[in-house]
C-alpha cells in the first residue's frame, strides 16, 4: 500500500544512466499559459494519489466510506480556509484514490499583520498536499501519498459551476465507471 522510496543504484551500471537533456526531459505545464491563478475566480481541481492507490477508503452502496487516511485528507481539505483567508470551498469529495473540489479565490481579504500572504491556486493545492502527507507520515509512518501535479479547470460561469458541483456530488455513485477507478485502467 504505502511505501518508502528505496532504489538500489549500486546494481545499475553507470553507462545506463542517461544525463539530463532539456530537449528530452522537460515537462510541459498543463496550466493555461499567461493565466494568473491567484486572481479571483472559481476553480475545479482533481488531486490523485500516487499510482492511483486507494488510500482514502472505499465506495459502499454508492457512498464514500473514509479510511483513517481519508479522514485526514477530509480534515485538511476543510481546513484550507483557515490557512488561506481569501479562499472559500465549494463542493468537494474525497474518493478512494483522489479528491475533487471547488476552490473559490476572492480578493476581498485584507491582510492582517503577521498573516501569511494569500496564495495562488498552486500554493493552496501544494499546502493541502503537504499537510496531508505530513499528517499521514507522522501518524502512519507512510510516504508516497500523491502524484505530482493536479488537474484544474477554470470555472467560467454559473452553469459551469453547477455542472462541476453536480459531478462532485454524484461522483461516489459513478465510481464503478470512473476513469480513476483502478479496475478500469
Amino acid at each position: 500500500m504505502l511505501r518508502p522510496y528505496n532504489v538500489n543504484t549500486t546494481t545499475m551500471p553507470m553507462q545506463n544512466k542517461s544525463k539530463f537533456d532539456p530537449q528530452k526531459h522537460h515537462r510541459r505545464s498543463i496550466r493555461l499559459k499567461g493565466f494568473n491563478y491567484s486572481q479571483a475566480g472559481a476553480y475545479y481541481v482533481t488531486i490523485v494519489t500516487y499510482q492511483r492507490d486507494c488510500l482514502f477508503g472505499e465506495i459502499k452502496n454508492d457512498e464514500m466510506v473514509l479510511s483513517n487516511l481519508g479522514k485526514i485528507a477530509d480534515e485538511c481539505w476543510r481546513a484550507i480556509p483557515e490557512h488561506f483567508p481569501n479562499v472559500e470551498l465549494g463542493a468537494y469529495v474525497v474518493m478512494p484514490n483522489h479528491v475533487h473540489g471547488i476552490i473559490l479565490i476572492n480578493n476581498n481579504h485584507r491582510k492582517q499583520p503577521n498573516e501569511p500572504v494569500p496564495g495562488s491556486l498552486g500554493t493552496v493545492i501544494g499546502s493541502f498536499k503537504s499537510a496531508v502527507s505530513k499528517r499521514i507520515g507522522r501518524q502512519h509512518n507512510a510516504t508516497g501519498i500523491w502524484q505530482r501535479n493536479y488537474y484544474e479547470h477554470i470555472i467560467r460561469d454559473e452553469k459551469d459551476l453547477q455542472n462541476k458541483t453536480d459531478y462532485i456530488n454524484a461522483n461516489p455513485s459513478l465510481w464503478d465507471n470512473d476513469d480513476d477507478n483502478p479496475r478500469n485502467l
